[in-house]
Formats: structure tokens, sequence, C-alpha cells
């Protein structure tokens, strides 16, 4: 089975990468630069600008298990935040997400089923501080989430999200560097006393998009230490 995971350059992409081909899955990596870990997998590496239409068009062929993990940050409140961050965090985010299943869904019914995995965010659920585009634009990943699941439920198309909160990674340091948080700040408002780790978050995308999930879809599963129930 083909599984084509966005974003799997570095991060919480590239561990899913990891861990979905433990599961022998024949991995095609995406991103604007896959070459690193396609080495590593020894797995098909193609640049992929999810934003673009012409792009994702012709990858989704022959996937049957797709896995959205491209995104970008914000670090601004809603008066700071330029339209063009606005709409590059939404174009990114949400588009992509939704170009990318767009595409996916017709193969996936024209070979039987196949299995949706969003990588949404806790920011779908509870306001971060300066995170105005960020938030909106994952919880457009969690409404579509939700909507695609009950359009293709009979297709045999299961659609489910995961929305981690604070990863170890290396997207979360560049924001942190850019906002001037720091890692310690951010590991202190867990009720766990840690931050995630991209493995965990792996091995709830490997749940989601196996067998074992048969009856799971329309899901949001979130993994967070417990930082949205305090």
């Amino acid at each position: 089975m083909r599984a084509l995971v966005t974003g799997a350059g570095s991060g919480i992409g590239a561990a899913v990468a990891r861990r979905l081909a433990d599961d022998g899955f024949d991995i095609t990596v995406a991103d604007l630069d896959p070459s690193t870990i396609a080495e590593e997998l020894g797995a098909t590496g193609i640049r992929l600008d999810v934003r673009e239409e012409s792009e994702v068009e012709p990858a989704m062929n022959g996937v049957d298990v797709l896995v959205n993990a491209a995104g970008i940050g914000s670090t601004t409140n809603a008066p700071d935040t330029p339209l063009s961050v606005w709409e590059d965090v939404f174009a990114v985010n949400a588009r992509g997400t939704f170009l990318c299943c767009k595409h996916a869904i017709p193969t996936m019914i024209a070979r039987g089923g196949g299995a949706i995995v969003n990588i949404a965010s806790v920011a779908a659920f509870v306001g971060l501080r300066n995170r105005a585009a960020y938030c909106a634009s994952k919880g457009a990943v969690v409404s579509l989430t939700r909507a695609l699941a009950v359009d293709h439920v009979n297709d045999g198309i299961r659609v489910n999200a995961v929305c981690p909160g604070t990863v170890d990674s290396p997207w979360v340091r560049r924001l942190v560097d850019e906002s001037g948080e720091s890692l310690d700040e951010l590991t202190a408002r867990q009720p766990l006393g840690r931050l995630g780790t991209v493995e965990e978050i792996a091995e709830a995308v490997a749940y989601l998009a196996s067998d074992a999930a048969s009856f799971v879809t329309g899901s949001v599963l979130v993994i967070d230490g417990g930082l949205t129930a305090a």
C-alpha cells in the first residue's frame, strides 16, 4: 500500500514517514525538500508545494493513505498580522490540506477505499497568544476533517485528525525563536511537565492509518499532555 506524507522533510512529518515505513507502507515523502528523509528510508521523494493544485493533483495518484502534515505557523495577534501572513498560513494549512484531500479521494475511491489523517493542532480548540492566523487555520482543518468523513464514509474512506499540543520539533523551535518565548516556558504550561515528541504523534497517526482503526472516522485525537484539560 502506498502512503504519501506531506511536510515529511522534518519534524512530525518525517517521524510519520519513518513510522509508516516500519509498518510496511510504500512511502512517498512529499515536501519542498524531501531528499534527506527519502534517501534515509529508500523511499520515493517528490518536491511538492501543497498550495499549488497543478502539483498536488498528479502527486495523489495511487495513494491509499494520505497524511497531511505540511504546515506553517504565525507569531502575531490579529492587529499585528499582515494580510499576506494570514493568507500564507491559510494557503498551506487549510488550502493545502483541502487540495491534497480533494485529489486523493477520487483515486482512493477507485482503489476501493483509503485513510486520510490530517495534522491539526490543539490551537483549533484553545486560544493561544499571538497565534491568530494559526489557530484559525487549524480550526478549519478540524472542520474539514469532519465534513470529509461524513461525505465519504460510504466510499470506504476514513478521515481523521490528530491535534498535537506542544511538541519538541524543529518547527516549534523556530517559532520559539521568532516569538521570543523559551522552551522552558512552553514546558512549564504542560500538565505532564514535558513537551511531546514527534514519535508520539507518529504512533497516533499510524494507528489511525491502520485497519485497527477501521471503526474510527471523523474523530479528532488530541495529544497534548493534558493542556486542553487544564
